[in-house]
């Protein structure tokens, strides 16, 4: 089953509240579930402690006339900026600022992100934010790595996303969606960990997707961003637990992020004058599902509702539109390729979420 089939599939099921088992894969058996434990134990020791927290982000960033633009950020770790060593380095207060300085206008920062949540934390989180700042502007949510970790049923995970999504869209807020990252490129977990958290990740980052312009939200591939730059310069790019990104990493994830971002915002005028995507670059129109699957392939791809002769959906389901609003200048590697005719049961267990680390 091709990966575009399998977002679909997760998304369906979610949508109808059906469940397709813990992580949605299965299990390998006793002798690789044993494996893949003391895999696990072995990568938590090399991986390293956690920080006692993140810096506070909230607050205005940047000046201008007019009323500030109001930014929520919520999720993860990688939102709430576990790794950042001053408040100005997290990826909310370097979008807040990048937004400020496209628009001319200040930024007010809230942030309700939580070391270590899942996606059905998120039910919570927007509940806060909304007691907090009751219509803001433009939502950034960055969630998923913990759900592959703790073994969450993606169908549950991507359900409460879509949930999530559709709260804060029905609040007038602009949603951009970091999607899952691509745990595979996590040099310190062994094979066949490496695989199978790759695999599991981005099959996840797929149904987001697809789930995230059903909701009518953005979703932006975050992938393999820092897999390169972590081979190149892992005291750089990555914090002190080699799993958290460092001020460096982050800004990397907030470059992804801010043009989704600043479009959602219509700070570029495509709403006035909409710019037609350029085939050269691999920018197009296509059902959702497929869309999603190419995205995860290529970090800072941003998958966005489309129409097509006034149309949302068609028979192949909803519309939408890919763009590659980012060009990494560094080349995405290609060790350990996931194939895509891989049966979706193959090579497939299950990790310990007592021993994985947490976003």
């Amino acid at each position: 089953m091709s990966r575009a089939r399998r977002a679909r599939k997760i998304a369906q099921t979610a949508a109808f509240g059906g469940g397709v088992g813990a992580a949605g894969l299965g299990a390998l058996g006793l002798a690789g579930y044993g494996l893949l434990r003391i895999e696990a134990l072995m990568a938590r020791r090399i991986v390293g402690q956690h920080f006692d927290g993140a810096p506070d982000d909230e607050g205005t960033y940047g000046f201008g006339h007019g009323a500030a633009i109001r930014l929520v950020v919520l999720g993860d770790s990688t939102g709430a900026g576990m790794g950042a060593e001053h408040a100005r380095q997290t990826i909310g207060a370097t979008v807040a600022n990048g937004v400020a300085a496209f628009s001319g206008r200040p930024v007010e920062l809230t942030n309700v992100a939580v070391i270590g949540a899942e996606s059905p934390h998120l039910d919570g989180q927007v509940d806060r934010a909304l007691e907090r700042v009751a219509s803001p502007d433009i939502a950034v949510i960055l969630i998923g790595a913990n759900d592959v970790t703790h073994r969450i049923e993606r169908s549950l995970a991507v359900r409460h996303l879509e949930m999530a999504v559709r709260r804060l869209r029905d609040a007038g807020a602009e949603v951009v969606v970091g999607t899952c990252p691509d745990l595979g490129a996590i040099e310190p977990l062994p094979q066949p960990l490496r695989y199978l958290a790759r695999r599991w990740s981005r099959d996840l980052a797929a149904a987001q997707t697809v789930a995230v312009v059903e909701a009518g939200g953005r979703a932006v591939s975050v992938g393999d961003l820092l897999s390169e730059a972590f081979s190149a310069e892992p005291h750089v790019m990555f914090s002190q637990d080699r799993f958290h990104p460092s001020p460096a990493g982050y800004a990397r994830v907030a470059a992804a992020l801010l043009p989704s971002v600043s479009a959602a915002l219509d700070l570029f005028g495509e709403r006035t004058a909409p710019t037609q995507p350029s085939p050269w670059r691999g920018e197009g129109v296509g059902p959702v599902a497929v869309a999603a699957s190419r995205a995860v392939a290529n970090p800072g791809t941003e998958v966005a509702p489309a129409e097509v002769g006034g149309q949302a959906r068609g028979v192949h389901g909803r519309w939408a539109m890919i763009r590659r609003r980012l060009r990494p200048t560094i080349a995405v590697p290609q060790a350990d390729p996931v194939r895509e005719d891989e049966p979706v049961t193959a090579r497939v267990a299950e990790v310990d979420p007592e021993t994985a680390p947490q976003r």
